[in-house]
């Protein structure tokens, strides 16, 4: 048993989850599609959390790798978070960015210039 109370951990899991989940609904409702490369959106999705962040549904998987590592305080998923957050960024810079740029063009542009890509930028009122 842990010394400390999965409460706090838990909480933040659980954050991650909605994060994801609300992303995905966003992906199937405003954009047509799917996370999923094969069944991409087919609309630019800028509504909900994408209006704080570029990528929040990585940032909501983060989230929970990060609620694993320091509810059991563990250094394997500590260093697997990182590993993971590397190939996040690799991948939207080196594959989604490029192929929402040349779908999307002057939408994704705008988007890109007004919408961080990782840390949370609330709006201007």
């Amino acid at each position: 048993m842990h010394s400390f109370s999965l409460y706090p951990w838990l909480a933040l899991f659980l954050c991650g989850a909605g994060i994801y989940f609300w992303c995905a609904w966003d992906f199937a409702v405003k954009g047509m599609g799917t996370p999923a490369p094969i069944d991409a959106p087919r609309l630019l999705v800028v509504q909900g959390l994408y209006r704080f962040t570029r990528n929040p549904m990585y940032v909501g998987v983060a989230t929970m790798i990060a609620a694993q590592a320091g509810y059991y305080r563990s250094r394997s998923v500590a260093v697997y978070l990182f590993l993971v957050l590397l190939a996040f960024h690799s991948f939207v810079r080196l594959y989604e960015e490029p192929t929402l740029r040349h779908l999307f063009g002057e939408q994704h542009e705008t988007y890109c210039q007004t919408v961080p890509r990782w840390l949370v930028r609330l709006p201007h009122p």
